[in-house]
C-alpha cells in the first residue's frame, strides 16, 4: 500500500530527475505546435483573445489540472512546464516589442474588411472569414446593408469595428437582410441600382444580368 505522503511519488512519480529535462523539452515542442495550431485556425478561432493569450491560457491550464487530480502526474514536472512557459513568454514578449514582423506574427493585426462600403475581397479571403457568420456580426450592429458602412476593420482580437457614413451620406450597398440578400437573382425585371453580391460594388442597371434586386437607401438605425 502506498504512503500517502510519499514525497518522491509526489514530486517526480518516481521518475529520474533527469526526466525533468525531457519536460522542458517537452513543453517547449507542445506550445511551438499550439502557437503554431492557433495561428492556422485565425483570429475568429479565439475570438476575444490573442492568439498568443489563448496558447499560454490553455497550456497552464493543462499543466495545473493534471497534477490535482491524478497521482501519476508528479508535482515538479507541472511547475517544470510553468517555469518555461513563462520564460517562453516572456522572451516572445520581448521579441515582440523589439520586432514589428514578429508581433505581427504572433498577434495579428488589424486588417480592412470594408473599404466605402465594399468588401477588400484579398484582406477577407485572408481571414477566412464566412460571408454569413459576418453579416451576422455586421446584423448585431444595427447595420442594414453595406452602404452605411464606410469601414470595418477585423481587431487582431477577432471582434469587428465598424465605422458609419453619417445620414446624408450614406450610399446604396449590398442589403445583408438574410429576406433581401437571399432574393440575389442573375436577372432584373427593371432598371435600377444593384449590387454585385461578391464585392458590394453597386451600379445602375439597365434590364440585364444582376445579382440583386433594386435597393433604397436606409440610414443607420
Amino acid at each position: 500500500m502506498k504512503d500517502i505522503f510519499e514525497w518522491s511519488r509526489i514530486l517526480f512519480n518516481d521518475l529520474p530527475e533527469i526526466f525533468l529535462f525531457e519536460v522542458i523539452f517537452r513543453s517547449v515542442i507542445m506550445f511551438t505546435v499550439l502557437l503554431l495550431t492557433l495561428k492556422i485556425a485565425g483570429k475568429r478561432g479565439v475570438k476575444q483573445l490573442s492568439v498568443f493569450e489563448t496558447v499560454i491560457i490553455i497550456a497552464l491550464g493543462s499543466a495545473a489540472g493534471d497534477p490535482m487530480l491524478y497521482e501519476d502526474v508528479g508535482i515538479l514536472p507541472a511547475i517544470t512546464v510553468f517555469v518555461v512557459i513563462i520564460l517562453l513568454y516572456r522572451m516572445i514578449t520581448w521579441l515582440a516589442a523589439k520586432n514589428k514582423t514578429f508581433e505581427e506574427f504572433i498577434e495579428g493585426k488589424t486588417e480592412c474588411i470594408i473599404n466605402e462600403g465594399r468588401f477588400s475581397i484579398t484582406t477577407f479571403k485572408k481571414e477566412s472569414l464566412a460571408q454569413d457568420e459576418f453579416f451576422s456580426e455586421l446584423r448585431l450592429k444595427s447595420i442594414e446593408h453595406l452602404g452605411q458602412v464606410k469601414n470595418a476593420f477585423m481587431e487582431t482580437s477577432g471582434e469587428i469595428s465598424t465605422f458609419y457614413y453619417e445620414d446624408e451620406e450614406v450610399k446604396f450597398g449590398l442589403p445583408i437582410l438574410p429576406f433581401l440578400f437571399n432574393a440575389k437573382s442573375k436577372m432584373i425585371a427593371e432598371s435600377g441600382i444593384y449590387p454585385c453580391t461578391f464585392c458590394g460594388f453597386t451600379e445602375e442597371k439597365k434590364t440585364r444580368s444582376s445579382d440583386m434586386p433594386p435597393l433604397q437607401k436606409t440610414r443607420v438605425g
